[in-house]
């Protein structure tokens, strides 16, 4: 850098001092390599509060004027300034403190003009005091608790910093909790500059003690169940499930309200050992093998409960009485803010917490529902002696439900569908659209939809209501407790789904045995490639996102109601509507909507009220109508 300050050829110097054997001399590398280290220079000068020096070495001397100033004589000095009756000495000493860079003597004598030394040189003159200045003082390794504007690109840090991330050890901890993704929570960084961020952390490790996981090295898809779990370590916090550790004095061996020993019909000894039980007899394989909906929120109830219970009330589960579990139900109406986080964290992240907020009172219902339903079975097991929920008043019901609060109206719907149509032409954009469509034709779960293969899809044949031959088209779907139950299909949305195939190389033909595995909005990556499926989590984002997307452009209202729709609000749309029925469109009969959208009552009413596969089809078929459900 001092040779470059002074003027020497910087491509002889980085052949000098930094080219690699056998590497190639590339002017854009040496130039991108001069930067930086100006930027280190920088940096090394903020640590030690001195931004003065940290402006001066970043500074281009080339960008300087090199050419001499004229300086007055002392006579014209001494003219300007009223000096002419002042002694030639007295002359002199205000000469040189108006012009401190003249050499000693300019304009002395009253004729001689003297020149001040180039800008140019002066910024040089200053640059190379503050090289052996920062030489000599501020040689250091980096620390955990270094700003991360001392040591990374201030680009990249003012960035950093205005998402919170201050310091190294902030930066380390969040690309952990978060993973290979971690950039996408900070605007403006990229995932080259994250590549970048994330190799400087590695290599200067031995110094700030800052290590990165093996889990935040690499995509989530090519991530081991195995170093995804060693990402926490097991422990007695605030922790998932799986994670969670009861300390002995707690653990309900010694449980206040435990049933005698002879009673109890269960192989457990503790309390996580009783729960066990218990979520295994509700089963937790769903579709493809992933856990169903019904067990994690049933897994989801009984966790939040044990870590109140060791954590808050210091009490095993197995001691709690009635008074505690009106307490429990307090808490969850207003929990403390270190057990609240945001939705979709994952359970291996240390961001992970049981609740997001206070619980609105249908999920309190919920809540007390399901623990209900865990203590009774631990009493009918003889584990327990008593349910102490069940002794607790039932939160007050919330507004009606089937849609009518969290559903979009007809029009709002119609502006959505025309929205669809409009989207850009990429594989995300077509594969949310999709996604829509589906949600809002069949009042399909968004778990039921994310879970639905090619080979769950059968053609049928049925009259319509004039006695005419159609083809028309069911989806067979596992619903809550893997409940079997058939769903209509609008044909548009087939014939989508072999264009989507089509596209990327398959066979455009949803019965095709090949495709039987084939996830019906599953992501394609390779042309030929069968798709990947797609998680329940990152459908919902999609979607999310869709409509937030297409709340623009509507009256204040209409794009408050988008903005907080969610997938699940598609599904009420589809019940609701096809009750009221159209413009030009027949109502549907309840008991079709009952069937489609697998409500608890379906095999109650169908045993009632029998209605053939044909009629069902006839039915919807008329709620759709001629456009498909906004299909193009």
């Amino acid at each position: 850098m001092r040779g470059l300050l002074q003027g020497l050829n910087e491509r002889d110097l980085w052949n000098r001092y930094l080219r690699g054997e056998g590497e190639p001399t590339d002017r854009r590398t040496v130039r991108q390599t001069i930067a930086w280290i100006r930027d280190e220079f920088a940096a090394a000068a903020r640590r030690e509060n001195r931004p003065g020096t940290a402006r001066l070495v970043r500074l281009d001397p080339a960008h300087f004027s090199a050419h001499q100033q004229a300086l007055p004589s002392l006579e014209d000095f001494a003219l300007e300034r009223g000096l002419e009756d002042f002694s030639e000495a007295e002359q002199a000493e205000a000469y040189a403190e108006a012009y401190p860079d003249a050499g000693a003597g300019a304009g002395a004598g009253g004729n001689t003009r003297g020149a001040r030394p180039p800008n140019r040189a002066r910024v040089i003159a200053r640059q190379l005091d503050a090289l052996r200045w920062l030489e000599s003082h501020v040689a250091q390794d980096p620390r955990a608790a270094d700003s991360v504007a001392a040591w990374l690109n201030p680009a990249v840090a003012v960035r950093l910093q205005a998402a919170g991330l201050e310091t190294l050890a902030a930066l380390a901890a969040h690309i952990n909790a978060t993973g290979a993704r971690w950039w996408r929570q900070v605007p403006g960084v990229g995932a080259l500059k994250a590549a970048r961020v994330v190799a400087w952390l590695q290599a200067q490790e031995g110094s700030t003690g800052l290590r990165l996981g093996a889990h935040a090295l690499s995509p989530r898809g090519k991530v081991s169940a195995a170093v995804l779990d060693s990402a926490v370590p097991p422990g007695t916090a605030l922790l998932p499930w799986e994670k969670f550790r009861l300390p002995t004095d707690l653990d309900g061996r010694l449980g206040q309200f435990r049933a005698p020993a002879g009673r109890c019909v269960l192989a457990a000894t503790n309390d996580c050992d009783a729960i066990a039980a218990w979520l295994t007899a509700k089963g937790g394989s769903g579709p493809a093998g992933r856990l169903s909906a019904t067990w994690r929120a049933y897994r989801k109830e009984a966790e939040r409960l044990l870590l109140w219970s060791v954590l808050v009330r210091r009490k095993p589960v197995s001691s709690l009485a009635v008074e505690d579990a009106v307490a429990y139900m307090a808490f969850l109406s207003d929990p403390p803010p270190y057990w609240c986080g945001p939705r979709h964290q994952q359970r291996w992240s240390v961001h992970w917490r049981p609740l997001e907020g206070p619980l609105s009172p249908t999920a309190q219902r919920h809540a007390m529902n399901v623990l209900r339903g865990l203590f009774g079975f631990l009493v009918a097991q003889g584990y327990l002696l008593n349910n102490p929920f069940a002794a607790v008043a039932m939160p007050a019901p919330a507004s009606p439900s089937l849609g009518s609060t969290r559903s979009l109206t007809q029009a709002q719907w119609d502006w959505l569908a025309a929205r669809l149509r409009e989207a850009p032409d990429t594989p995300a954009s077509r594969r949310s659209a999709r996604a829509l469509r589906w949600l809002y034709a069949t009042g399909l779960r968004i778990s039921e939809v994310a879970g639905a293969r090619c080979g769950h899809v059968e053609r049928v044949d049925f009259t319509d209501e004039h006695g005419a031959p159609r083809t028309g088209w069911l989806l067979h779907v596992a619903g809550k407790s893997n409940r079997p139950r058939q769903v209509p299909v609008p044909p548009g949305l087939v014939a989508e789904l072999h264009e989507e195939l089509d596209r990327n190389g398959l066979v455009p033909d949803v019965m095709a045995s090949s495709l039987a595995a084939l996830p019906i909005l599953g992501r394609f990556d390779a042309i030929g490639v069968p798709a990947s499926p797609v998680s329940t989590s990152g459908l919902a984002k999609a979607i999310k996102r869709r409509l937030d997307h297409a709340a623009s452009g509507l009256s204040e209202e209409d794009a408050d109601c988008l903005k907080k729709a969610s997938a699940h609000w598609l599904r009420h749309s589809c019940g609701a509507h096809a009750l009221q029925g159209r413009a030009g469109r027949a109502a549907v009969p309840l008991q079709v909507i009952q069937n489609n959208l697998g409500h608890v009552s379906t095999a109650t009413m169908s045993g009632y009220l029998p209605i053939g596969t044909s009629a069902r089809l006839r039915a919807m078929a008329q709620f759709w109508g001629d456009d498909e459900i906004g299909h193009p």
